[in-house]
């Protein structure tokens, strides 16, 4: 009978580990998956309302490239690589040295959760693009999917944006 037990236990255990987690601030899975601060973003500081015009800056800058160039894909989240290269060159042209950002082991990473690192004032912060399709903005579907990974990208303690 103990065995049954402690089966009935473990399978429940099991069941709690796939159900998926709500609820919680992101912020703080990323502080307990990478042992890094995730600094909030103060809108009074003057440094960050300068990060905040910079990076309206990028996003008009990248916007009017992309609007050139044009970019067509089935799904919205494959928009969402795409531009990312003109994220970068707009944060770059912007003097504040975008990047894919690198993981512990010392390489660069494209995939996953965070996009981009830059660099403003030798202060890093990390950036994440995201699209959507205009139909579904009303809806429950999901924009956005993070993954825990062994090789992490966020290695600084930053703001997240």
């Amino acid at each position: 009978m103990a065995d049954k037990d402690y089966i009935v236990r473990l399978e429940n255990v099991i069941k709690q580990m796939l159900t998926p987690l709500k609820d919680i601030p992101f912020n703080l899975v990323i502080e307990s998956m990478t042992g890094k601060k995730v600094i909030s973003f103060d809108f009074k500081n003057s440094e960050h309302k300068d990060v905040l015009g910079l990076l309206k800056q990028a996003a008009l800058q990248a916007g009017k490239a992309i609007n050139k160039t044009g970019i067509l894909r089935p799904r919205p989240n494959e928009v969402g690589n795409d531009i990312e290269p003109f994220v970068k060159k707009a944060l770059t042209d912007l003097n504040l040295n975008a990047d894919i950002p690198t993981v512990p082991s010392g390489n660069k990473k494209s995939t996953g959760y965070p996009d981009i690192l830059f660099w403003f004032n030798s202060v890093p912060y990390y950036l994440e693009c995201k699209t959507y399709n205009a139909e579904n903005i009303a809806t429950t579907q999901r924009s956005f999917y993070f993954s825990p990974s062994d090789e992490f990208k966020v290695i600084y303690d930053a703001r997240i944006s």
